[in-house]
């Protein structure tokens, strides 16, 4: 049998939801080494760090692999950013019809406005360190973070904003990130401000865009970032 034999098996094993895994060479072949979806619900993954520890103390891994169960196995904008991150061919297999996809990286950059939101991959702090990138030419640290964080007892923004070179101001400026704490014990939901009472951000199951910075999003906005690059 071959790797993707074993990969296909994995993911109709684990249908609805979906399989991922990795694809490591071990001994001169390519073999398939399954992992943990630590995501939430049936339609994305988030595959298990320990697993991918485990799976490069085996071998070398040289791609990756996940299904799309009951849709087709092209790649979701989600799916071409984290391949853009991994810098590896990735594999797409639709179950139950066995139909393949591949990929590589290939420079893709999702567009700011209009993008489908993914938890860690494409949400609203992944948007404002596109953004840093793209117009300023600023690479903002990232951090791991599951779904739904803010339930569990994290407060990942309050606890790292500082690590990632912001600080608190009274000032309302362009670039300035606003913390919102919408149905949260803490904040848990950030937008760009654009300037003119427009920001940009990224609403969890909603697309990307720009709105105005009044009414709700300003009635539950907690902090005012400005960036400075100076580390806590």
């Amino acid at each position: 049998m071959s790797w993707r034999d074993d990969a296909l098996a994995h993911a109709m094993a684990d249908m609805p939801r979906e399989a991922c895994g990795l694809v490591v060479v071990r001994k001169g072949r390519k073999v398939y080494w399954p992992c943990r979806n630590l995501g939430v619900g049936n339609d994305n993954f988030v595959l298990c760090p320990d697993d991918y520890e485990a799976a490069e103390a085996d071998g070398e891994v040289v791609a990756v692999f996940h299904s799309h169960p009951y849709i087709a196995p092209q790649p979701s904008q989600a799916d071409l950013v984290a391949c853009e991150a991994t810098g590896l061919p990735w594999y797409i297999v639709n179950v139950p019809t066995g139909a393949w996809y591949n990929f590589v990286p290939s420079g893709y950059v999702a567009p700011l406005v209009g993008r489908v939101f993914s938890h860690g991959v494409l949400d609203c702090y992944a948007i404002i360190r596109d953004w840093y990138r793209l117009v300023r030419g600023i690479e903002l640290l990232d951090f791991a973070r599951h779904d739904q964080w803010w339930v569990n007892g994290g407060n990942l923004y309050t606890d790292n904003f500082g690590k990632a070179g912001f600080e608190r101001t009274d000032d309302l400026h362009e670039g300035a990130v606003l913390l919102m704490q919408i149905g949260s014990p803490v904040p848990n939901h950030a937008a760009l401000y654009l300037g003119n009472d427009m920001i940009l951000h990224h609403v969890q199951g909603r697309l990307s865009s720009r709105d105005v910075f009044g009414g709700y999003w300003r009635k539950h906005n907690t902090h005012i970032l400005k960036y400075t690059g100076r580390t806590a």
